[in-house]
């Protein structure tokens, strides 16, 4: 931890003075949190661009003026909120804390129920750490050439023009619409750790700018987006809150960032986390409509009150955290009752069966889908889903 002060406090000893005690009384209160290596204050002629450096926060409610800077090695924040893109295609990201809670095969199935209503679907495998979603969706023979490893690491050196044409292959689950999927990985995925070290390096561009990479990530997706020209872009992120989530959930300008949840303390506990995040960093009103939290795996036995318990946990940490509180006669910009059906925390059920849960494939002459199944099992995302992706006329 360092002290940065304005370059011009310099030429101000009354200034210098006041800056070394309080340098000399940060030293003494706080031992080893503080820098040893050379001065503890730095001068800098631009405060502002230091504060735009790293996740910046206010020191106090009442001290706006003094702001800590957290300067991150990944270029990641959690919170930076990006505005919903401003392209024709809906991008649905599909979140959750911890894995196992159905995910991706949820996803999926979504891809299928939104081209059988004559939409053209894009699925984005970003869970780059554990990737498998083009699996269950594409045969092995049908990967393309390149994935989002490979583009991520040529667009360091220039080179990743060329390879967007050869990033999606069709899906055999593309019915009335169109399903193309973008893996982690193409066809050959060569050394992947290695290439996975590397995607999250900033580019230096010719004037020695640097783009961080969840810019980069944005700048792939919008690329994508005008290739293709998908109606719905499906992007899988990686569970738990590190640094491909966040690019992930905050980055991309998703429409909507679906919340998977197991009812459970590890749950609960990790949102709020997330959410109490937002609200010190001052942007939690800029993403919570776009969130809607999906009950995954319900159970057979017991289904009706392991939603209610769902719903109200889910009720208590957004009325705690995201939504507005309400005065005795006033009307809140943004607060939902308990049962209030369209509220983000009025869970989307996915209802668990066996069937599913065994499912690895979703293409070729593997299974074969029975519409009836798939709806009795996913039917509330796709119901929430439609709304945002109205089909065509």
């Amino acid at each position: 931890m360092r002290i940065i002060a304005q370059e011009d406090c310099l030429a101000d000893d009354t200034r210098r003075a006041l800056l070394d005690a309080l340098a000399a009384d940060m030293r003494k209160r706080l031992g080893t949190h503080v820098a040893h290596e050379g001065s503890l204050i730095l001068y800098e002629p631009d405060l502002a661009a230091v504060a735009a450096s790293g996740l910046s926060r206010p020191l106090a409610e009442d001290l706006p003026e003094y702001r800590i800077v957290d300067r991150l090695a990944t270029g990641t924040r959690w919170a930076t909120v990006e505005e919903p893109s401003s392209g024709a295609a809906r991008r649905i990201v599909f979140f959750s804390i911890k894995g196992g809670v159905g995910r991706s095969t949820a996803l999926a199935a979504c891809a299928r129920h939104l081209s059988q209503r004559g939409r053209k679907v894009m699925v984005v495998d970003l869970d780059l750490e554990s990737p498998g979603l083009s699996s269950s969706l594409l045969p092995d023979d049908r990967c393309p050439r390149y994935g989002v490893t490979d583009w991520m690491v040529e667009d360091l050196v220039g080179n990743a023009d060329e390879m967007i044409e050869h990033m999606a292959a069709v899906s055999d689950l593309s019915e009335l619409g169109d399903i193309r999927v973008v893996p982690a990985h193409g066809a050959e995925p060569g050394d992947y750790l290695l290439k996975l070290g590397r995607v999250w390096m900033p580019r230096v561009t010719a004037d020695r700018a640097t783009e961080p990479w969840p810019r980069r990530l944005n700048r792939l997706i919008n690329a994508l987006e005008a290739h293709y020209t998908p109606d719905v872009v499906l992007i899988d992120s990686r569970s738990g809150i590190d640094e491909t989530a966040s690019a992930v959930v905050t980055d991309l300008g998703a429409h909507l960032v679906c919340l998977f949840a197991i009812h459970g303390a590890q749950t609960w506990t990790g949102y709020r986390i997330l959410f109490e995040h937002w609200k010190r960093a001052g942007v939690v009103k800029d993403i919570r409509d776009r969130l809607q939290i999906v009950a995954g795996l319900v159970p057979e036995i017991g289904s009706v009150a392991y939603v209610d318990a769902l719903r109200q946990a889910s009720w208590d940490l957004f009325g705690e955290c995201l939504y507005d509180e309400v005065e005795a006669g006033a009307t809140a910009e943004f607060s939902f009752d308990l049962a209030e059906p369209d509220a983000p925390h009025q869970p989307w059920a996915i209802h668990w069966n066996r069937g599913f849960a065994a499912l690895e494939r979703l293409h070729g002459n593997e299974v074969v889908v029975d519409d009836e199944r798939v709806r009795a099992v996913f039917g509330e995302v796709f119901d929430g889903l439609d709304k945002l992706t109205p089909a065509e006329d």
